[in-house]
């Protein structure tokens, strides 16, 4: 089973641009909206070094961005 966490800001484009991705292809994920959770944000920093979003963390393996291949490619693992 595929688990994937979407970390997100409220007024991000490619963070709308990822949901509407991964519904479309009925891809089920759980949202952490960062500005809500600022201890997820630090985990995040942490982890990937990165302060951007979207990141998403899909079945262990880190996507930066709105990177649509990549996440399909970490589905496959």
């Amino acid at each position: 089973m595929n688990h994937i966490t979407v970390y997100t800001t409220t007024k991000c484009p490619y963070c709308v641009m990822l949901k509407n991705f991964l519904t479309d292809k009925n891809i089920a994920f759980q949202e952490v909206n960062v500005e809500n959770d600022p201890i997820a944000m630090q985990r995040v920093v942490q982890t990937t070094g990165q302060m951007g979003v979207p990141q998403s963390v899909v079945n262990g393996t880190w996507v930066l961005g709105f990177d649509p291949n990549s996440i399909l490619d970490a589905l496959k693992k």
